[in-house]
């Protein structure tokens, strides 16, 4: 019997030479053509949540294939953090480092209670500048970042050392 990190490995595909040349991209998108390996994602990260978190808050996008499940499945409620305009006010927002320039989120921060545990939630972990902008963004709300999870992390590009100011409790899947 196969573990979850083996059938994800297994389903990831790389794409070589994309977006740019040199790189070896990480599509996550077949994992959505299996539904049972999708549940078992989702069943997987409730695990590790369970007890820890009031609100999980997805990012734009791809953070809320998996975070409305998971939300759903802990009972709790769901929030878009999304790309800076793509919320109706009242929004509040986070800008952060790209490569090349810069990028801001945000989130309508009604959404966010004081004190509310937050499990913040992406498909990838690379650089951690998406990830750190939205635990700064739900902490100008007054929620605590209690998790971050990941489908994958890149470990290589150090993305944690970002991350663990916020909480020292960061679920990936599975690493390269």
């Amino acid at each position: 019997m196969s573990t979850i990190q083996e059938k994800i490995n297994d389903t990831i595909v790389d794409v070589v030479d994309f977006p740019k040349k040199g790189i070896i991209y990480k599509d996550i998108t077949p994992l959505f053509l299996n539904p049972e390996l999708s549940e078992e994602i989702v069943n997987e990260f409730v695990e590790k949540a369970k007890g820890k978190i009031d609100i999980v808050c997805g990012i734009e996008s791809r953070g809320f294939l998996y975070g409305i499940q998971i939300a759903q499945k802990l009972n709790v409620p769901f929030v878009l953090v999304r790309k800076a305009g793509k919320l109706p006010p009242p929004t509040i927002n986070q800008s952060y480092d790209l490569e090349y320039g810069q990028a801001t989120i945000e989130v309508n921060p009604n959404y966010i209670q004081k004190d509310a545990r937050v499990l913040i939630h992406d498909d990838i972990l690379a650089t951690g500048g998406t990830a750190e902008a939205c635990a700064k963004l739900i902490e100008k709300c007054g929620g605590k970042v209690s998790q971050f999870s990941f489908i994958m992390d890149l470990t290589f590009l150090n993305g944690k050392d970002k991350l663990i100011k916020h909480t020292k409790d960061i679920v990936s899947l599975v690493e390269f």
